[in-house]
């Protein structure tokens, strides 16, 4: 009589000390090298057992790694259930490694190499005109309240991949603000090596918000989000704005009247 060998005690006990992102990475791969695939012809490939291959498929479903559809045949279907197949989503390829980063680098290298860094710097602001663009309507759909505006962006940039959120700051005072954190830059591994992208982006963040905006923080720097400092008191649009005071916040006027000034102006206008 001959004992079952599609899984051996060996590599049972293998597949279970291993790391379990390590075991669903490799089926994450695998679906991308061979779907549409089933789960058994998976756990044959991979020597898995049917539960421990279930339970790594149901992890990749839940994240919107793969999908399910139905197994394609090549006879007369039989009856009951039709076998369920996977193949990865878009945000499973996403996911997947790849050497687009190392190609923009040497993209980059030779632009330089053949335009100068003034090539490189008019890449970046094109970059950035596009980005203004495509938030603009958002952002002026949001009036003119400074609060509404830099939630408009954040809201605009999450739509495009950016992760972005915003948290206010120094409520209260002649400070306060938002500070627009993106958790993801598309650019960030060629920003690493030419801040330019993050000027340019900086600048295109003030020119739409009509404020000036600080950087504080940048993901190519090393740091865990990008960080963007947005002025939110009452205070005169970029356009109209004159140079800070020495110790004014970025974008904040010291020339604002107080009520009693105000009225003391108009009184000498009266006379």
């Amino acid at each position: 009589m001959n004992t079952p060998t599609n899984v051996s005690t060996q590599q049972v006990a293998s597949n279970a000390t291993a790391p379990a992102t390590s075991t669903r990475e490799r089926v994450r791969t695998a679906v991308s090298e061979h779907g549409p695939v089933t789960a058994a012809e998976l756990g044959q490939r991979m020597n898995l057992t049917p539960a421990a291959m279930r339970r790594h498929l149901d992890a990749l479903l839940a994240d919107g790694l793969i999908a399910e559809r139905e197994a394609p045949t090549t006879g007369a279907r039989l009856r009951g259930r039709p076998a369920r197949a996977y193949v990865l989503t878009e945000a499973g390829h996403g996911a997947m490694p790849d050497g687009y980063d190392a190609l923009a680098s040497q993209v980059i290298a030779h632009l330089i190499e053949l335009g100068g860094e003034q090539a490189l710097v008019a890449v970046a602001q094109e970059r950035a005109r596009e980005l203004a663009h495509s938030v603009r309507p958002a952002v002026e759909a949001a009036g003119d309240d400074p609060d509404a505006r830099a939630d408009a962006l954040a809201r605009a940039l999450s739509r495009q991949g950016f992760a972005a959120s915003t948290r206010p700051v120094a409520e209260g005072t002649p400070l306060a603000g938002v500070q627009l954190c993106q958790g993801h830059c598309p650019v960030q591994h060629v920003a690493a090596s030419h801040p330019e992208f993050c000027e340019a982006e900086r600048a295109a963040f003030s020119e739409v918000l009509g404020v000036h905006v600080q950087r504080l923080a940048s993901l190519a720097h090393g740091d865990h989000v990008c960080t963007t400092f947005i002025p939110t008191p009452a205070v005169p649009r970029a356009q109209d704005a004159g140079p800070p005071g020495p110790h004014a916040a970025p974008g904040v006027s010291r020339h604002l009247d107080t009520p009693d000034q105000t009225d003391a102006h108009q009184k000498k206008e009266q006379r």
